[in-house]
């Protein structure tokens, strides 16, 4: 994927690379060294249910598409961990509008 942007410390890294703390309740991508973060923060709300609560990426960082990977991150372990989801957080709600796929979809609370 070419950027117009010049190369920033993000790009420069290579990919993004999305981590997940479960103690913590959270996905996040480092940028520029470990200072920084991008995260998604999520909790459960049920036995089987979490809560997609919020997604932050700090304004020097954005649109970049990094939310994007915190919120297929945050997706796909649902999906992987069979759960359900509640989407409190705006974007993730706009991710899967942009992104509907079935395993998505059949997880979704209302």
């Amino acid at each position: 994927m070419a950027h117009a942007a010049p190369p920033s410390a993000l790009e420069q890294s290579g990919p993004i690379r999305v981590e997940h703390d479960r103690q913590r309740r959270q996905f996040s991508v480092r940028l520029n060294g470990c200072h920084d973060r991008a995260v998604l923060l999520y909790e459960y709300v049920g036995k089987r249910i979490v809560d997609l609560q919020h997604t932050e990426v700090p304004d020097a960082y954005r649109g970049r598409g990094i939310a994007k990977h915190l919120a297929k991150a945050a997706l796909d372990f649902v999906v992987e961990e069979d759960l359900k989801a509640h989407l409190t957080c705006w974007y993730i709600q706009k991710y899967v509008k942009e992104n509907p796929l079935p395993q998505y979809l059949e997880r979704l609370q209302p």
